[in-house]
């Protein structure tokens, strides 16, 4: 692969280990804040917990003005932004109101990352290796919660006001990821839907020599003959598209993934483990997170995105299942953890690493952002909601059911990679749009 690429897609994606961090370092200050505040279980998932999320959903909804209208670079340094100071001010706020607030900041960073990273790199990238160079991001996504794990499980014997620094540590990333996009290029396709094509020709000399602006420029025009600039991703040509992109986040959220990273310490203590012990296994978790997500980068577009799907769904089903035998019959000790390593694996492997790759690559050129920007906030939403309901069906109806419940909605997901998904490898940007969009596309 072509080192220069390979370099400005690494950067880029680390918005994506800010956003694993951001996500789960909250973990870790879960029961210390709700006991700090005694709070309800209502309050404390839906505000403390819950507010970072929504902010996520503002993000993502609206993070596709910015990378259109700025581009996609100077929105990645505005991510960078809104995490330094959402850190910042999380560390030192004093009561639950002014905590959220910082939270939901960072979590506006998260939901545009979503959008500007994959994005941003996709129109960088060649098609043969755009699965790899995507999936940076959720490499780096992943690495970014086992070092929230660990962090948490560093920090966690500071004394009474050891969540400070859980959350407070995220400034030092995050400032030093603002300063490295300072140098990336702008994306030369993103360039070119602005009529800026000397630009965009000095980027591609410097980045992709093999490839002309020219060249570039007609394939775009290719993809763009008969497409107007006022269309929306809403209208009937692009409901393939729509739909795949819908569903591809609706399942990876109905997965119970998200539930599960903000509450694995929770968890783990509901499965019978203490709490020293269950932040340990936590960290059990973003390592076999880490190390399925690789494998799943490494055979993306080997395999193809269909075919790591099949695996994770699989996955998904028998790992779910047991787990929810485990809570329904009582198994307790390490079990539950290793049935929950099983379910990692399998997130890690199918939808962890096709997600953001598959909607990036699904719309056409001039929808791409908003195309993100939906597929983006239908996962957001939900990510949103069902977390910030675990505590109470926790405490309502137990942690079997609800886990039943993930597992037959992962029966519906692999119903849908069967009969719905298409292959996207090894596919140029513009092939897809004309193979996806239109009257009649291919199912």
């Amino acid at each position: 692969m072509n080192s220069k690429i390979v370099k400005i897609s690494l950067i880029a994606a680390l918005a994506g280990f800010l956003f694993g961090f951001d996500t789960v370092v909250i973990s870790g200050a879960d029961k210390k804040l709700q006991l700090l505040w005694s709070s309800s279980d209502g309050f404390h998932g839906a505000v403390v917990m819950g507010m970072a999320l929504w902010g996520t959903v503002v993000g993502a909804i609206f993070g596709g003005i910015p990378t259109n209208t700025l581009g996609r670079k100077k929105t990645l340094i505005w991510i960078g932004a809104l995490y330094s100071v959402s850190a910042i001010g999380s560390a030192f706020a004093n009561d639950p109101i002014t905590f959220a607030v910082f939270r939901f900041i960072g979590g506006l960073g998260v939901g545009a990352s979503t959008i500007a990273a994959p994005a941003y790199i996709s129109e960088v990238a060649p098609a043969k290796n755009r699965g790899r160079l995507v999936g940076f991001y959720q490499f780096m996504l992943v690495f970014g919660i086992m070092v929230a794990f660990l962090s948490n499980y560093l920090l966690s014997g500071l004394g009474e006001n050891d969540w400070r620094w859980m959350v407070g540590v995220e400034a030092f990333p995050a400032i030093i990821y603002t300063l490295f996009v300072l140098t990336v290029p702008k994306s030369p396709r993103w360039l070119l839907t602005q009529n800026r094509t000397e630009e965009a020709r000095k980027i591609l000399a410097s980045i992709s020599p093999d490839i002309s602006v020219e060249e570039l420029k007609a394939d775009m025009d290719r993809e763009q003959n008969g497409n107007s600039s006022s269309e929306t991703i809403f209208i009937k040509k692009y409901r393939f598209p729509l739909i795949l992109a819908f569903l591809v986040a609706f399942f990876n959220q109905l997965s119970g993934i998200n539930a599960f990273l903000y509450y694995a310490p929770r968890i783990f203590e509901e499965a019978g483990l203490g709490a020293s012990t269950a932040l340990l296994s936590s960290i059990g978790i973003g390592v076999t997170n880490l190390l399925f997500t690789l494998l799943g980068i490494f055979l993306i577009d080997r395999l193809g995105r269909k075919q790591l799907m099949y695996f994770g769904s699989v996955g998904y089903i028998v790992s779910l299942s047991l787990v929810a035998a485990a809570f329904f019959l009582g198994w307790t000790g390490m079990v539950v953890p290793m049935f929950l390593f099983l379910f990692i694996a399998s997130h890690a492997i199918g939808q962890g690493a096709i997600i953001w790759v598959f909607i990036s690559e699904i719309f056409p050129n001039h929808l791409r952002s908003s195309g993100q920007a939906f597929g983006s906030s239908t996962h957001w939403v939900l990510a949103a909601i069902i977390p910030s309901l675990v505590p109470i069906l926790f405490t309502k109806i137990g942690p079997g059911p609800v886990f039943a419940f993930f597992a037959f909605m992962m029966v519906l997901q692999l119903l849908f990679v069967i009969f719905l998904m298409p292959e996207t490898k090894g596919i140029s940007l513009e092939q897809l749009s004309k193979k996806l969009s239109g009257d009649n596309p291919p199912s």
